[in-house]
Order: structure tokens, then sequence, then C-alpha cells
């Protein structure tokens, strides 16, 4: 039986809502997103948007804003279009399968390239303690130990994973929350330095930063892909999605607002733990910036343990419906943990890694930019993909007032994508639009494997009674929850009158 068969997929479901082994509630699917969320990314950002000055703050109010978007989109979706998958459910319920898999595609690569940024800037907290040469060996080899210790809780279970996000997102708090209350109170004008550094355009200058600063919302979509992991999701997803967005916006914004005002433009420029140096400034001496930077090391682990699992949920997804190898498929143990997906994702992350740090100069920035790159197409699909929905079903499911407010909100998250995308940067788009098309050879393979041309074969030109007697090809199977829809054909009498009901409502 085909890992496409929808008897096959139901016999290998992650998680039964029953067993709670295999499951979390709200606390833990919050958890999970502002755990996802808030890793390193947050600790090394101030010095990666450094270069451009204050105006980097205003891009980060901006990617805010989109970001709130969202998220509030992403609840909207997982309330119609409930079970694990995220982006990728939502993209080929409303666009085919096509475009399911290169969301998933996009997605994996979001994944497993985002750990490897997050283990760079852990290794930055890190070495406050040991290889404080910061030796491009010994940080290699810190990076490593950074993505194989969240893969080795990963593969134990389930109820485990849980746990350790549980307790790091706690522990991860106690620095963010002391810059973003305490830090506001010691800022000095002076350490901001010229408003917009770069000398150029203030529009140029924020979407630049905006694309780097995209990076520390990145996960904000994690319960939706785990939704099958989560108990009661048509509930818990949604809430978990907004709550921790909100959280980890309130926090990144006064949090890098007290950076910039405590260190000063020039040491934040070279510095590889900006949280570490503004505790110092702030409290005099070191041990204060020691307990951040272990404070750091600590949500780095918690960020790669959550992000670990969100490498292995989307492939599996895919891999259900025949997108993806069947390998990612495989699970072990009584939590049904997708071991081939966890560990496969760790070692290209790990090379990842290992390449940046011989051929790239500014690492982090260099994987942040390809990993923003990547999650927004799945981001775009999604916006769209409920902007799609609304513009056909709205009308008749939702009141008018909430029509035009959910029609705005995702509007406003899909044009956020396209801006982000623009701010990337050409050669970051050129790698990036190269690594997604590199999926196009493996959607072939899965579909040759299948027996398929596309969703239906164009019938040859036959007679009436051949046609009538021709009988219907079996429709290729949806993930669960979705029903194939039959193409029919549109007259112009009918688009007229459905325009015109539009116009009067």
């Amino acid at each position: 039986m085909s890992p496409s068969d929808p008897a096959s997929r139901a016999g290998t479901d992650p998680a039964d809502p029953a067993d709670r082994r295999s499951t979390f509630g709200l606390p833990a699917a919050t958890a999970l997103v502002v755990g996802s969320v808030i890793g390193t990314g947050v600790f090394a950002l101030p010095s990666a948007l450094a270069p451009f000055g204050p105006i980097a703050l205003v891009a980060f109010v901006a990617v805010t804003v989109g970001a709130l978007a969202l998220a509030l989109t992403f609840g909207s979706l997982s309330r119609r279009v409930p079970g694990s998958g995220g982006p990728y459910v939502y993209a080929r319920q409303a666009f085919g399968e096509f475009a399911g898999f290169l969301t998933a595609w996009s997605y994996w690569i979001t994944a497993w390239a985002g750990n490897a940024a997050i283990a760079v800037a852990w290794v930055g907290y890190v070495e406050v303690f040991v290889d404080k040469g910061h030796h491009t060996a010994g940080s290699i080899a810190v990076a490593l130990a950074g993505l194989w210790l969240p893969a080795v809780v990963n593969l134990t279970g389930i109820r485990n994973i849980g746990v350790v996000q549980v307790v790091t997102t706690v522990l991860k708090f106690v620095p963010l929350l002391f810059m973003a209350t305490i830090g506001l109170l010691f800022m000095k004008s002076g350490n901001f330095g010229s408003f917009n550094a770069t000398h150029g355009s203030a529009l140029s200058a924020v979407s630049a930063a905006a694309a780097i600063a995209l990076f520390s919302y990145i996960g904000l979509e994690t319960a939706s892909v785990a939704a099958g992991r989560v108990r009661n999701p048509r509930r818990n997803v949604p809430r978990a999605t907004v709550y921790g967005t909100l959280a980890c916006a309130v926090i990144y914004l006064l949090g890098t607002l007290a950076v910039f005002g405590t260190v000063s433009h020039s040491g934040l420029l070279t510095s590889t733990a900006p949280f570490t140096d503004a505790v110092n400034n702030i409290v005099g001496g070191s041990w204060a910036g020691d307990l951040v930077a272990v404070a750091a090391i600590v949500s780095g682990l918690g960020a790669l343990n959550g992000w670990t699992l969100i490498c292995a949920e989307m492939p599996m997804a895919a891999a259900r419906d025949g997108l993806f190898p069947a390998a990612f498929t495989r699970t072990t143990g009584a939590s049904r943990v997708p071991a081939f997906g966890i560990v496969s994702s760790t070692l290209l992350a790990s090379v990842l890694t290992v390449v940046s740090y011989t051929r790239f100069t500014n690492v982090f920035t260099e994987i942040v930019l390809l990993s923003v790159l990547t999650a927004v197409v799945p981001y775009l699909f999604s916006a769209a993909a409920q902007l799609f929905w609304l513009l056909v079903n709205g009308h008749g499911a939702l009141s008018p007032r909430r029509l035009v407010r959910d029609v705005a909100i995702s509007g406003v998250a899909l044009a956020f994508c396209y801006w982000s995308i623009q701010g990337s940067g050409y050669q970051t788009v050129y790698y990036g639009l190269f690594a997604i098309l590199l999926g196009v050879p493996v959607y072939i393979w899965r579909k040759r494997g299948q027996g398929e041309y596309g969703e239906a074969a164009t019938p040859e030109p036959t007679t009436a009674d051949t046609v009538a007697t021709r009988p219907v090809e079996a429709a290729s199977p949806l993930p669960h929850g979705l029903t194939a829809r039959r193409a029919r054909p549109v007259r112009l009498t009918t688009l007229l009158r459905s325009l015109a009901l539009h116009v009067r409502h």
C-alpha cells in the first residue's frame, strides 16, 4: 500500500488525540511557538541590525505588524483546515498538489537552514565561556554539538520535547524581560549613533533591515505545522499562535531598543553577544553578562529542540500524500517519533554550518537571509490561500464585517511577504530560488512512481457514446479534511451575476 493511500495514511498518523503520550496541550503549544520564535537569533539580532542604525527599529515595528497579520491568518487557517502540515496543507487545498509540494519543500529548507543559523548564533554565547578566541574549528565543534543535542532529545519522545520546550521558554524570558523593562532605564542617546547608518535612502535601509528582522518571527506558524500533535487543535492552535506571537513581539521590540541604547553603536557592530554586553554595561563587571549568556545558551537549545521536531513534521505530512520520499513517514517508539526526518534534517543543517564557517564572512547574516527567503514562500502561499478562500466562499460563510476584516488581514500578510522578498537582496533571492527549484526533480521522481501526469489525464477526442461509457479515473488522494472539486465551465452570464451579487453586498 503506497504512502499516498488514504488507508495507509490513517494507519500512520503521528498522534492519536486520545493518546496523551503523543500530544500536548495549550501551554506546551504556546511554548512551542515562543520557543521556536525566540531562539538565539534575537540574542544576536542587535549586532546584525547595527549596520543600519536605529532606523532598523522602524523596520522591526513594520515586521511586527506583518508578523501579527500572519499569526492571525494562520489562526484562521488552522480552524478551517485542521491537521499537521500547516502551510503545506493550506497551499495544497487551495492551489493543488504542486503548490503544496513547493511549499513543503521550501519550508523544509527553512527549518534545517534556520537550525544552522540558530546554532551559529548559539556559538557566540557559548564562546563567552569556551573558545574565546573564536577559532573556526572550535566554533564548528560547538555548533555541531548544539545541533545534535536537541536531536537526541527529540528521538526520546514527544513528552520530553514538550517538557524541554516549556522549561527553556521560561528560562529564556528572564534576560529578555530584564532588558525589556530595567534595561530601558539605562539607555543613553549617544549610544544610538546615526539614525540611518547606511547613508542611503530610508526606504532601502528599512527594507533591508526588515528582511533580517523577519528571521526573529520565523516559527510563529509552528503550532499549525504540528497541529496533529496538539490536543483540541481547532481551539488551541489559533490561541497558541496568536498568544505566542504577541508575547514575542513585546519582548523583541523593547529588548532590542534597550540594547541599542545601552551599547555603543561601534561596539554593537563587532559584538558576538550583544545582550551580554548590554547587561555588563548596566551592572558593571561580567557576572551578570555571564548569566545572560547562560540564558541565551538555554534559549538556543530550546529553539533547536522545537525546530528539530518541525523539520520532521512538515516532510512527514507531505510524504503521507506521496509527495516526499516515503522514508519520512517512518516513526519509532510509543509516541511515534519521526526519526528519519529528525536525523536527515540535522545532518543537512550540520553540512550547511560547516560550509558557512569555511566560506561565508558574515555567517549568521548569510544563513538568516536564506532562511527568511525560503520561509516567506510558504507564508505567501498560506496568506494567498486564505485570501482565495475568503473571496470565493467568505461571502456565504462569514458576516460582512468579519469578511472585510479577514480580507484586510490576509491582504496585509500577503503584501508583507512580497516586501520581505524584495528586501532580501538579489544574491539571496538567487540562491534561495535555486534551492527551492531543486525540489522540482524530486517532485518528478515521486509522481513518476505513482504513474500520474497532472491531476487528471486529458481525454482523447472520442465519440459521444465512447465518452459516455468511459470509466471515470480515481482522483488523486488529498490530505485529511480536504475534498476534491470537479472543474466545470463558467458561463459569462453566471460570472456577471456573481460579480453583481458581490457588488450589492
